[in-house]
């Protein structure tokens, strides 16, 4: 789904319960959040392994599709039938079917009628009052059934539930058994830009219309291991959960459309004017976008609308959904990108209002994803991967429907362009999660949006160091997560329950991986255990216990804690300083007074959203690694205004400045008694958790000299007391400031007390003696003077 920005206010939010949370003393303050999760996580089988990967009996569901259907476009009305082969993998034997009917969310008489709670409005439309009272009539939209057969031709038996249509078989389907039945159904196509939804159509200024279908056909619900038939209501937000198969498609449009669609055109010499054949053939090589229908073409057709009609064919394999656009204003562009030697043809199509951005953008920002995710995950396996511009954001196996038009002189804001690569990208990225790695978006909708905008960060990061990437950086997410916690609801819980949709489902999940990669786990590791969770779970059904099970098996880290307390808690990150003592030898070192001072950070301008720019650990890291080059700098071509505007090359118009606390007291050293440890000093650290969430404390030492130090402790410190936990540290230089998540890397919600001395004035140090030791002793040696000692120096007096 389209990518979220996150909000950190709400007109109404509801109280929320918490996910189960099993501890084993929940008076206890050690030990509950380092608890395993145990019967938190299904019990491992022989459909899933304890170690996240399928097991020997692992089956799934399979459905294939032969669909013939036809655009009226004056009449605004889609019929079709298709035919659809069954295939029943599982040990079970099966009575009935279920199938989605998802344009019944846009009936007043079949939707899933899950009404939130409303209030009387201080002003209303008129067309407010007209959708209230159009909902207590029939509006004709939906699914219409007009026949149901076997193959053989025989009327079959079927229930619609709002959303949901069951079918009866004739005789039991039983284990390996496939079966065949026929569907004819129509609907009226909606306006997509006034009654919402994932399909339907725009009405451009000049009447010309864009067709996006969508979630359009009726198809097969999933049946799991996990779960049985997932048939839960569509209302809009849960995306859906479907079982894999092969299509051949045919669609019928008016003959001067344009049609993009998942898969592969099978007769494009029939559909296309030698011109744009000889283009397309161009295309297959091409370096660059090379339009096939041009904007030339698209605007002759603007004033005039062919009466005649065209039959576009295309095939798709072991695809989860199939999805198409028709309209006669679109431009089509297309370039090829190789994965492994692979070649995959990137694509666009995008009326004449987005033409400044997507013919500049879009094809080239489909490659560039394809080929990081292809990095972080798998290689991509289909043969074709493309962005429309439909005013929209909404993804489907090898198209997607985006947004970013310009204004009509051709201009664009730098926030138009940003959200137009970040959109393109998070949409194109759900290739891979979940139209591959296929997890129940219905149940849990983080599962692919919140793992889908971790790797759209890692993209975006790697497309341009200075792309102001919003879903991963631990700091973006400390405002939600300072919310009251009755406003708050897990990560784990279901789509339709969740009041912030957007932090909940993309912005905290993709932020608690990065956390996991950058600041727990370390890249190297992290990235081997993702990259095998989504090759285990390449074109299978994967559940949360998968995810977390296998990351922990690929990667030898005990993650229970974090997935206890990031995913099925609410609690926030607050780790403060509570006290400093610090020790010297020198008993004649005097603490200098303290100095006041402020640093200040200026930005080129102030970015298009959100708060000030941060320069996280993932910038400075990519940076700093060789071995990236980041795609601005790969093709030049992508530069512009706002490329140039970030980095100083274009005037600036206005200026923005923010100061971070200035260190304080500077804590004067003395003179060691013995050279070799003249320098030494200790630093006795009490922490405490305010927030609840344990995670990794992050210490930075701040020297005299401007130099600095930073520590890096586990979470596991926590796991003795989860409250309160001291730490000793040495330096070899004098301290002057000491502050916890310099980087901004653990979400703490509350900086002001990471930081010490925390009033300007550092207290006296202690002193402290130092004995030669020895270098260590074995398990088991003693040590010290003990009794027998003490008997044996009496008996030789």
């Amino acid at each position: 789904m389209k990518k979220i920005t996150v909000l950190f206010f709400a007109s109404v939010l509801a109280l929320s319960s918490q996910a189960q949370n099993i501890m084993n003393n929940p008076t206890s303050n050690h030990g509950n959040k380092f608890e395993q999760l145990g019967t938190i996580l299904p019990t491992p089988n022989e459909y899933r392994t304890a170690s996240g990967a399928p097991g020997p009996k692992y089956w799934q569901q399979r459905a294939d599709y032969v669909i013939k259907a036809e655009l009226d476009e004056a009449n605004l009305k889609l019929k079709g039938t298709e035919t659809v082969t069954y295939f029943n993998n599982s040990p079970d034997v099966l009575t009935y079917l279920w199938l989605q009917l998802d344009e019944n969310e846009h009936s007043s008489k079949n939707n899933a009628n899950y009404q939130d709670a409303s209030s009387m409005p201080r002003q209303l439309t008129t067309a407010a009052l007209d959708n209230m009272a159009a909902a207590k009539t029939d509006n004709g939209n939906g699914h219409i059934i007009s026949s149901l057969t076997d193959a053989a031709g025989k009327s079959l038996k079927y229930t619609i539930n709002r959303t949901m249509m069951r079918i009866d078989l004739p005789s039991p389907l039983k284990p390996g058994q496939k079966f065949v039945f026929n569907v004819a159904w129509s609907y009226k196509v909606t306006n997509r830009m006034t009654v919402g939804g994932r399909g339907g159509y725009e009405t451009l200024e000049d009447g010309n219309n864009l067709f996006t279908m969508a979630q359009w056909f009726p198809r097969l619900c999933v049946y799991s291991d996990f779960q049985g038939w997932q048939n839960q209501q569509f209302t809009g937000r849960g995306e859906f959960a479907l079982a894999f198969g092969n299509y051949d498609v045919t669609l019928t449009v008016p003959a001067d459309h344009i049609v993009l669609s998942t898969g592969v055109c099978q007769n494009y010499a029939q559909v296309l004017s030698p011109a744009q054949m000889a283009r397309w053939n161009q295309a297959q090589t091409a370096k660059e976008p090379v339009e096939i229908a041009t904007l030339a073409e698209a605007n002759s057709k603007e004033n005039t609308k062919s009466t005649q009609k065209k039959t576009w064919v295309y095939k798709a394999e072991n695809v989860r959904d199939f999805a198409w656009t028709t309209s006669r204003r679109y431009i089509w562009d297309a370039m090829p990108v190789y994965v492994e030697g692979k070649k995959i043809m990137c694509m666009s199509g995008y009326p004449k209002e987005a033409y400044g951005l997507y013919r500049k953008y879009s094809t080239k920002v489909v490659a560039h994803t394809i080929k990081s995710y292809s990095k972080f995950s798998i290689p991509y396996p289909y043969p074709v991967a493309q962005s429309i511009e439909a005013s929209n954001g909404m993804e489907y196996p090898m198209i997607c429907f985006n947004n970013g038009r310009t204004n009509k002189d051709g201009s664009y804001s730098e926030q138009t362009k940003v959200g137009m690569i970040g959109v393109i990208v998070h949409e194109v990225g759900h290739n891979f999660f979940p139209m591959i790695v296929n997890s129940d978006e219905r149940q849990w909708s983080w599962m692919d949006e919140g793992i889908n905008s971790f790797v759209q960060y890692l993209t975006e990061e790697l497309f341009d160091n200075k792309y102001p990437s919003r879903g991963g950086p631990a700091w973006g997410i400390a405002g939600y997560m300072r919310l009251p916690k009755e406003q708050l609801e897990p990560i784990m819980t279901n789509s339709e329950n969740i009041v912030l949709f957007g932090p909940n489902a993309y912005t905290k999940p993709a932020t608690g991986l990065n956390i996991l990669r950058e600041t727990i786990m370390g890249r190297e590791l992290f990235d081997y255990a993702f990259k095998e969770y989504a090759r285990r779970w390449a074109f299978k059904h994967p559940t949360p216990a998968d995810l977390f099970r296998t990351m922990e098996d690929a990667s030898a880290e005990d993650l229970d804690w974090f997935w206890r307390g990031w995913f099925y808690g609410i609690d926030p990150v607050d780790i403060a300083i509570d006290t400093v003592k610090h020790a010297v030898m020198n008993p004649d070192a005097v603490p200098t007074a303290p100095q006041a001072s402020t640093q200040t950070m200026s930005l080129a301008r102030p970015l298009f959203s959100g708060p000030a720019a941060f320069d996280d650990i993932s910038k400075q890291r990519n940076r700093n690694d060789k071995s990236i080059v980041f795609q601005t700098d790969v093709d030049t071509s992508l530069r512009d205004f706002y490329w140039r505007y970030t980095r100083g090359i274009e005037p600036y118009d206005s200026t923005v400045k923010f100061s971070f606390p200035a260190p304080t007291a500077p804590i004067a050293l003395t003179e060691e008694e013995k050279n070799k440890y003249k320098n030494v000093n200790l630093y006795e650290v009490t922490f405490s958790n305010k927030g609840g969430l344990v995670m990794p404390i992050i210490v930075e030492f701040t020297f005299e000299d401007g130099t600095s130090e930073t520590e890096r402790i586990p979470a596991q410190i926590w796991r003795k007391n989860e409250q309160k936990v001291t730490k000793l540290f040495m330096t070899t230089k004098k301290a002057k400031a000491i502050k916890i998540d310099p980087m901004r890397e653990t979400a703490d919600i509350n900086e002001g007390n990471n930081s010490w001395p925390k009033n300007g004035v550092a207290p006296e140090p202690s002193k402290f003696s130092l004995f030669k030791g020895a270098a260590g002793r074995a398990r088991g040696v003693s040590f010290g003077v003990n009794p027998m000692q003490n008997a044996m120096q009496k008996a030789n007096k």
